[in-house]
């Protein structure tokens, strides 16, 4: 099979599967549909020993869990046939995505689906016993002790393309029932565009906008920069899962990025650090919604302690290429030390998270790092929490008000209307307009005890209900 290499058994069981295949045909077997380089195609299904079949390397359900353990990952790279190697990839089929110390809920409900329903679908397997969709399945029938699984059989051309190119198309099917996690979907969608494929045709292929797919690889872009500035001198850095359970907070954080950025640059990069920093740690969305672009600035920096606060930086302007005396502003100073202070938040969590060769000592360090400095973003958060509550309380009323003034107009387009058509209930009109009239004069009440130096429309309100009375 083309840049995928056999197993080492491959050349047995594709024996066993073609007798089986001969089998089938002849008793003119079950099938099943898959999409075969843009047709559809359809496979026969046979019963195959599930300890004989090997589980997909490349499998997209797994990806970005892969380097939870550098150690067995290797051994995974080496030899993908070999005994370590397909055991690592049984436990990350099993494990739950965004915490891997736990079983799989999905697991544990398709290990008690297997027991009392036995398989109801087939998987799909190479001609040389690679599992191509089933993998989750074949993983609970070991663990159940079941001998055999039931598999269609992909054509003898099989290459590693038409296996991703299947696995893929499978997924998208609107009947499965467990999606790829956030993370590994987002590596599935930048691989078929590093195929050359157009954002249009990929972003059809997943059932997306073109929209969403544009902002999905924005976050994505921004997990491997996060990635590279959490490397640390002991080798532990952060990993793709380190971020799948932040799905939603990466996304708000890319429409508020992009809002900002469209007029000021440097107000979008340092709401982006302060709210990096926030997610590694582990803030709520709720809270992330707060550090706005002058976060750092006001309610941080002043409270960071030396040993947090990162060194005045003076960046330089960037010259363009190409153009001669051209520049490109510099970063400003406040932007500059939240991305400084965001590294080091980076390179703490990687160590702490025990992802690399550090010692112990190390470790603990990192981690009093990431607990000092929540201790000193809690009190940012809570003061920027009771500014944005005071602003939110003095636009309350004046809102409420625009509100009214917007529901007047549309009740008088609303009464010509009815006028014309002579619909109008006088007597409701007349009596809604008590309601009204008593509601401004409540109004005007709290007004005229409250401000002393009333403007044009606080005297008129004020005026209208005098001339009245």
């Amino acid at each position: 099979m083309s840049g995928f290499g056999i197993p080492p058994k491959g050349a047995e069981i594709k024996q066993i599967i073609h007798q089986r295949l001969q089998q089938a045909m002849s008793e003119s077997g079950a099938k099943v549909s898959v999409d075969w380089r843009g047709e559809q195609r359809h496979l026969y299904v046979i019963s195959m020993p599930v300890d004989m079949l090997y589980f997909n390397p490349d499998t997209h359900r797994i990806r970005a869990q892969r380097d939870l353990d550098p150690a067995r990952n290797k051994a995974l790279e080496d030899d993908p046939w070999g005994e370590e190697a397909q055991a690592y990839l049984h436990d990350l089929l099993k494990q739950r995505p965004s915490n891997p110390d736990q079983v799989d809920p999905d697991f544990t409900a398709l290990l008690d689906e297997l027991d009392d329903a036995g398989q109801r679908e087939p998987g799909i397997v190479s001609p040389e016993g690679i599992l191509v969709d089933g993998n989750t399945r074949a993983a609970a029938l070991r663990d159940l002790g079941v001998k055999n699984i039931k598999v269609g059989v992909l054509p003898d051309d099989t290459s590693r393309r038409d296996i991703n190119d299947v696995e893929l198309s499978l997924q998208l099917r609107k009947d499965r029932r467990r999606d790829y996690t956030y993370v590994n979907r987002l590596i599935a969608i930048e691989e078929e565009l590093r195929r050359g494929r157009s954002e249009t045709d990929v972003a059809k292929d997943f059932n997306i906008k073109r929209d969403t797919l544009v902002r999905d690889r924005w976050v994505y872009g921004l997990i491997l920069k996060a990635i590279d500035r959490s490397k640390s001198e002991s080798g532990a850095s952060l990993r793709l899962i380190d971020f799948e359970q932040h799905q939603e907070k990466l996304r708000e954080l890319h429409r508020d990025y992009a809002k900002l950025a469209s007029t000021d640059a440097d107000a979008a990069e340092r709401l982006l650090q302060s709210r990096l920093a926030m997610l590694l740690l582990d803030y709520p969305k709720t809270s992330l919604r707060l550090a706005e672009e002058d976060f750092y600035r006001r309610y941080l920096e002043p409270r960071l302690p030396d040993g947090l606060k990162p060194e005045t930086v003076v960046a330089e302007p960037v010259s363009v290429p190409g153009i001669p005396g051209a520049t490109l502003p510099a970063q400003s100073p406040d932007s500059a030390s939240a991305e400084a202070l965001t590294d080091r938040l980076l390179r703490a969590k990687a160590v702490s998270n025990g992802s690399g060769s550090g010692s112990a000592e190390e470790v603990a360090e990192a981690a009093a790092v990431m607990k000092e400095a929540r201790g000193y973003f809690d009190t940012a958060v809570k003061l920027a929490g009771q500014n944005a509550e005071l602003v939110k309380r003095q636009t309350a009323v004046p809102e409420r008000l625009t509100d009214a003034a917007d529901y007047v107009t549309q009740c008088a387009n609303e009464f010509a209307e009815a006028k014309a058509k002579r619909a109008l209930d006088e007597e409701a009109f007349d009596d809604a307009l008590l309601v009204l009239r008593e509601s401004l004069d409540r109004l005007a009440r709290q007004a005229g005890r409250t401000i002393t130096a009333p403007g044009d429309g606080v005297s008129w309100l004020l005026e209208a209900v005098r001339s009245r009375g």
